[in-house]
């Protein structure tokens, strides 16, 4: 516990004073905010389409188990295989049985969160299987060696110099290549390995309950092509990702969009129903989905903390985030950072060890603001303090230190027992450390405001 917060803290520092790292974020993160600020013109009342959106949502939360069950019948119906997974673990291990099955070797991969969080890729190397990011964020990131830097836009801390200097020392391209240059040389390396892969594995954006249908969202094509190319295309979904009906689509593919990348609509947008029918040119022989619950039923226990499963994943609460701006997507060392991952992560993976994210928050309400779906984020955070100091994960010192502040500002008298100077010496003594060394330590003035208005009114 104690090593993850100190990682956190010491990375924190390095981020957040590299004037280079706050450059390129904020350089990255104003050109999506005109992006989306005109992606959201498209609406005559936003407020209206938002909150459609959360109430949809929401619903399919709280009827989990019905909808799930919907979903996989009509899924089946259409030949796809469904896999339930309790974990991390059960979800790898089901993915290596079918890649025994096929004898694959090689993988092509789209864009997926939730595979980040399986660390599929990790699994796949280890068992000798070529797994390839053919997503050009996610390629890049690959190849560097790192992990997602943001949930929408995966290489968002790089330059487009940066970007150069890798593909150069990776693959001896010209050091002043432009992106489109890099774009049409990824695009020709990846086209070969599309052809050859024997299996390809996607996310999924949403899941249709009444049509048994997992929809991609994209702008490169390379989802659809992981699923058209290869024979077995494998999909891994959080079972929160539900929506009623196919006929939702057109309230949340918008949304989705707009926050995401400020387009009106994404390029690409498949729904696929399962494997490749009688009479159908393309798609793969066979369809798995991995329904991956991996704590989000803990998660679902909670009254409160539960709205954050209607997250549609459109980062926008991670570029509206001072706190994500200042020190970065991979300095939270998880897979869902910013707000968002500060909420769900310590269910996700444990409130003793991840605690501290929830309490890594101005609580400005930004975040809130901005969400497609309208999940009251900050408050959320602030559910999850609560929760950490009933579970007993606080520090004895902070116990005893709120204690006494209680029993000091519950009475004006115990107050007033200890004169400015007193007080002074106490922050100086107590506060100074936990102030920060870039901070100056407030001052207590002389006279309290009580003792200046009894005196204006001559009452002392």
């Amino acid at each position: 516990m104690q090593e993850v917060y100190r990682k956190f803290i010491k990375e924190s520092e390095k981020k957040a004073f590299n004037l280079e790292h706050r450059n390129k974020i904020n350089f990255n993160i104003s050109k999506y905010d005109v992006a989306v600020e005109k992606g959201k013109k498209q609406y005559k009342d936003l407020d209206l389409a938002k909150k459609r959106a959360a109430s949809i949502k929401h619903k399919v939360i709280n009827e989990l188990e019905k909808y799930l069950l919907e979903f996989v019948a009509n899924f089946e119906k259409g030949g796809g295989k469904v896999i339930w997974a309790q974990d991390k673990e059960e979800a790898v291990n089901e993915i290596l049985t079918i890649m025994k099955r096929y004898n694959a070797k090689k993988v092509v991969k789209s864009k997926s969160m939730i595979t980040e969080e399986i660390e599929i890729n990790e699994a796949l190397e280890k068992n000798n299987i070529e797994s390839l990011e053919t997503d050009l964020g996610e390629y890049i990131v690959q190849i560097a060696g790192e992990k997602p830097y943001h949930i929408v836009t995966p290489a968002m801390h790089k330059s487009r110099d940066d970007v150069a200097k890798l593909f150069h020392e990776k693959f001896n391209t010209p050091r002043d290549s432009t992106p489109s240059e890099i774009t049409l040389f990824v695009r020709e390396k990846l086209r070969d390995k599309f052809l050859n892969a024997d299996i390809g594995i996607t996310g999924g954006n949403f899941l249709i309950a009444d049509t048994g249908a997992v929809c991609l969202t994209e702008n490169e094509g390379n989802a659809l092509m992981s699923v058209s190319f290869p024979k077995v295309h494998i999909a891994v979904v959080g079972i929160e990702k539900i929506i009623p009906s196919l006929t939702d689509l057109d309230l949340f593919w918008p949304l989705l969009a707009s926050h995401g990348t400020g387009q009106n609509i994404t390029v690409y947008n498949s729904v696929i129903s399962g494997p490749r029918q009688g009479g159908e040119t393309d798609g793969p022989d066979e369809m798995y989905l991995v329904l991956l619950d991996n704590n989000r039923s803990e998660l679902l226990k909670h009254n409160e903390q539960r709205a954050a499963l209607t997250c549609i994943r459109c980062g926008a609460c991670l570029n509206a985030c001072p706190v994500y701006k200042n020190i970065g997507g991979h300095t939270y060392a998880t897979t869902y950072s910013g707000p968002i991952g500060s909420v769900i992560t310590p269910h996700l993976k444990g409130m003793n060890k991840y605690k501290h994210l929830s309490f890594s928050s101005s609580l400005c309400g930004n975040c809130t603001e901005v969400c497609s779906v309208k999940i009251p984020l900050h408050e959320l955070l602030l559910y999850n303090r609560n929760d950490s100091v009933k579970a007993g994960y606080s520090k004895t010192i902070d116990k005893i230190s709120m204690y006494g502040m209680k029993k000091i500002l519950l009475k004006r008298k115990r107050m007033d027992m200890f004169n400015a100077g007193m007080k002074n010496i106490a922050l100086r003594t107590f506060i100074k450390k936990v102030w920060g060394p870039r901070r100056e330590l407030p001052v207590i003035a002389k006279k309290s405001f009580r003792e200046l208005w009894l005196q204006k009114k001559g009452l002392k």
